[in-house]
């Protein structure tokens, strides 16, 4: 006979467990349905209020709440189906996934429908099969080989800079993010509400671009900035210098990309009277080997890709609090993989499939 406990006794174990569960993306979404049920009657929410903040029938929750008080944790998964069980041929599901579908489709990868109707089986089992073998035939990422014909001096360089800094010396990563542009919507934005993101207009006014130039000491994550109209070799120029008056005795390490403004001949002029500063440069199509590309990515996300700027002075403004902010909080940014852990994977690879 069902158990018709009004106050669920979960143990601290079970409950991180099913918290876990109730947030996770990756499990199924009946398990997840099955933990805020569990939850919500451990809080001692009644039946009627655990099925409308679920989204499911009364029945529902007293099954999977007597299914729980009873077995615990392993009461949430499915019963055993009776019946012979099911024959998948997963080896030829992911066969057919890894070889394109034929021309006569017309299309580029498989689908779970596509798949399923051409090998005469269900969707749902073609995407049970994806899931537990982490496919995702709709997805593509990219990558582009260095060609570089110094590349692995280069990689040498920079890497042995982050891992055995010189002693009694700064190692800085410097690059300037340009184009960003001083955006506003075209009506006021709608706030976040329980149950609703802050929402905001899909059209926008420009208002201008401004550029900043960034300069990320590796060890302890400080940023020296300025923001410039322009990212020209004066520029460049005019904030090296303030960077320079930032750490007016030490012996400094710039990493920098293989931007022109960062080898002209005035540049070059300049580091030869400030013998104390020296270049390097990360390989071509290397820029991903630079820090502070990290912190341009930390302060799009948190200050300027949300933001709204009536024009560039407010832009600027928001930049530099953001920095200010992040300096009172910054830390040490770790590198870990070295030079010949990473050379392996950024050569060019031969290969015979025509595919590739």
């Amino acid at each position: 006979m069902p158990l018709m406990t009004q106050v669920l006794q979960v143990p601290a174990d079970d409950r991180a467990t099913l918290e876990m569960w109730s947030r996770s993306t990756a499990i199924r979404a009946g398990l997840v349905t099955r933990a805020r049920i569990v939850l919500a009657a451990a809080d001692r929410l009644g039946t009627t209020e655990t099925a409308r903040l679920v989204g499911v029938s009364r029945p529902t929750v007293i099954l999977w709440r007597d299914r729980y008080a009873e077995h615990g944790l392993a009461g949430l998964d499915d019963a055993p189906r009776s019946g012979r069980p099911k024959e998948v041929d997963e080896a030829a599901i992911l066969a057919a996934t890894l070889d394109p579908p034929p021309q006569k489709l017309g299309v580029t990868h498989w689908s779970t429908r596509l798949l399923g109707t051409h090998l005469g089986i269900s969707d749902a089992t073609v995407a049970r099969c994806w899931r537990r073998y982490l496919l995702q035939p709709w997805r593509r990422g990219t990558f582009k080989f260095s060609t570089d014909p110094q590349l692995e001096a280069k990689i040498r360089d920079v890497v042995g800079l982050y891992l055995n800094p010189p002693e009694n010396a700064i190692v800085l990563c410097v690059d300037e993010k340009s184009q960003i542009q001083a955006l506003d919507r075209t009506a006021p934005i709608l706030p976040i509400r329980p149950g609703l993101p802050e929402k905001a207009t899909h059209d926008y006014k420009r208002n201008g671009t401004t550029t900043l130039f960034a300069a990320l000491e590796v060890a302890t994550g400080k940023v020296t900035d300025q923001c410039y109209d322009r990212h020209g070799k004066a520029e460049f120029g005019d904030f090296m210098r303030k960077v320079a008056k930032a750490y007016p005795d030490q012996e400094l390490h710039v990493v920098v990309d293989n931007y022109h403004t960062h080898k002209h001949a005035e540049i070059n002029a300049w580091l030869e009277k400030n013998p104390r500063i020296t270049l390097h440069f990360t390989p071509t199509s290397g820029s991903w080997l630079n820090l502070v590309e990290v912190f341009f990515g930390i302060i799009t996300r948190q200050a300027i890709r949300r933001g709204t700027f009536a024009n560039v002075k407010e832009l600027v403004t928001t930049i530099s609090t953001f920095i200010d902010g992040w300096n009172d909080r910054c830390h040490p940014f770790v590198w870990t993989k070295t030079a010949d852990e990473i050379l392996p994977h950024v050569r060019r690879q031969p290969t015979s499939d025509a595919r590739h």
